[in-house]
C-alpha cells in the first residue's frame, strides 16, 4: 500500500482533518489523522493492518509472540495487526494513570512482543507502554504504528515501522504561527475534555 493509498483510506472514512487541532501531547497541529474513524469500517482495518503487517521485518514476525497496544487508541489496530500476524493480542491500560497489564494477560518470562500504536507523535506514551510491558516481563523488540507524525523524531528504544510517515509541523501552544492562533483549538483525541 503506498502512501497515498494509506491517505486515501483515511480521507474515505472523513478521517483526515484539517483546522487547529491540540494533539494528545499538548502540541498544536494543523491536522489530524483520526484513527478511531478510519478503524470503524472492519475490512479497512484488516487492509491497513495486513499493508504495515507486510512491512515489519521477517525477522521481527518470526520471534514475536504477540502484539500488544495501549488502550483506547491502539486497541483496534493492535488486534487487526495481531490477527494479520497470527499473534496474541493484548493491551495495557492506564487504570490509575500508569499504563498497566491487567485483565488476566500474562507474558512469560522474555516474551518478545511487538508495541502497536495508532499514532506516534512524540513516542512518550509509547515508552509508557513499553515500560508497563517490560515491568510485566515481557520484551518489546519492535514498535508499529499505522501513523508516524514525529518528523521521524520518536525515539522509542526499540526498532519502529510505521505504515506512513507524515511531515505534519506541530507547535508548542506559546508558538503558534498567528494563521493557526487565529482559527479556535479542539481537542478531537481520546484525552478529550
Amino acid at each position: 500500500m503506498t502512501d497515498d493509498q494509506v491517505l486515501d483510506e483515511f480521507r474515505a472514512a472523513e478521517a483526515l482533518l484539517e483546522g487547529h487541532f491540540i494533539l494528545s501531547s499538548g502540541l498544536r497541529s494543523t491536522r489530524y489523522l483520526q484513527c478511531a474513524r478510519v478503524l470503524m469500517d472492519p475490512a479497512r482495518a484488516e487492509r491497513l493492518a495486513q499493508a504495515l503487517a507486510a512491512k515489519i521485518p521477517a525477522d521481527v514476525k518470526a520471534a514475536a509472540k504477540a502484539v500488544i497496544a495501549p488502550a483506547m487508541g491502539g486497541l483496534i489496530c493492535g488486534h487487526e495487526l495481531a490477527r494479520a500476524l497470527g499473534l496474541l493480542s493484548m493491551f495495557v491500560e492506564r487504570p490509575t494513570g500508569t499504563f498497566e497489564l491487567r485483565r488476566g494477560f500474562r507474558l512469560e518470562p522474555g516474551m518478545p512482543v511487538i508495541l502497536m500504536e495508532d499514532v506516534v507523535t512524540t513516542g512518550l506514551s509509547s515508552r509508557e507502554a513499553i515500560r508497563a510491558v517490560e515491568e510485566a516481563g515481557g520484551k518489546v523488540i519492535h514498535a508499529a504504528s499505522l501513523v508516524d507524525r514525529s518528523n521521524g523524531k520518536a525515539d522509542l528504544g526499540v526498532p519502529f515501522t510505521p505504515l506512513i510517515r507524515l511531515d505534519v509541523p506541530t507547535y508548542q501552544p506559546d508558538a503558534l504561527p498567528p494563521e493557526l492562533a487565529a482559527i479556535p483549538a479542539i481537542k478531537p483525541g481520546s484525552r478529550a475534555a
